[in-house]
């Protein structure tokens, strides 16, 4: 058996546990459906909301991805300017330690109050949340380059461009790919939250909807669909990290000096 085929088989047997230990909790505390409905009822919610449940995945999805895409860039960018810039260093770190002392998750009643009940405010959340952990990891993984790398830069006069693309970077690649990763458990909770402050759409707003009115089952099948939202782009990510070598700390390019 391979190593993929053994990973799945353990994560159904896990699933199976899961579902195994659900139902028998709710067998043996006789709890009503409306407080907690079983597998079998969550399941048939799924299949019999399919087509809504879809509808507002896909607004969650667009937003979720969004945000990501532009949470990575902005965090990469910021990352390489402190990197290669003292200036930026001194002006704009303190702010970035004090803004990361701000629960991102407070702010979106305010986020929600600029930008609106749409997509914008969702998209910003998820920016927020993710900006910081890829700009903390990457920030640290520029600045570790190993001794041994620094004076052999120094020795070649290497510029600060140069040694930033030719050592520093593929050095901080590993530390980039652990922020992704952190950043991809915390985005999802980013545009749930967003949708519970306000939106007319999304799976966090179905969610509201069927406790409202009192259709657990429903709920539960949303949360099951962000769920597996969320692990679904978890596993791509990881993958795409992982056939490129951002997780293994490959080998250094060699440096080419220059004035």
């Amino acid at each position: 058996m391979s190593a993929a085929a053994g990973r799945v088989l353990r994560g159904l047997l896990a699933l199976g546990f899961a579902l195994a230990l659900w139902q028998g909790a709710v067998v043996v505390s006789g709890v009503p459906p409306f407080i907690l409905p079983g597998p079998l009822r969550v399941g048939e919610s799924l299949w019999s909301n399919a087509a809504i449940l879809a509808e507002h995945a896909r607004f969650t999805a667009a937003n979720l991805l969004t945000g990501l895409a532009a949470g990575v860039a902005l965090g990469v960018a910021t990352a390489l300017n402190l990197a290669l810039s003292p200036a930026a260093r001194m002006l704009l770190r303190p702010i970035l330690v004090f803004a990361q002392a701000v629960p991102v998750f407070a702010l979106a009643p305010i986020i929600t109050l600029w930008l609106g009940y749409g997509a914008p405010s969702k998209i910003v959340m998820v920016m927020l949340v993710i900006y910081f952990p890829v700009t903390s990891t990457f920030f640290d993984g520029l600045m570790r380059l190993p001794q041994p790398h620094d004076d052999m830069a120094r020795l070649m006069r290497t510029t600060p461009l140069r040694r930033l693309m030719w050592l520093q970077v593929p050095h901080a690649l590993p530390a980039l790919a652990s922020g992704l990763r952190l950043a991809l458990v915390y985005a999802p909770f980013a545009v749930v939250i967003g949708e519970w402050v306000g939106s007319s759409r999304g799976l966090g707003y179905l969610m509201l909807m069927a406790n409202g009115r009192g259709q657990t089952d429903l709920m539960f099948a949303a949360l099951i669909v962000l769920a597996a939202l969320s692990l679904a782009l978890f596993v791509v990510f990881d993958t795409v990290l992982r056939r490129n070598g951002a997780g293994t700390g490959r080998g250094v390019p060699a440096v080419s000096g220059g004035s």
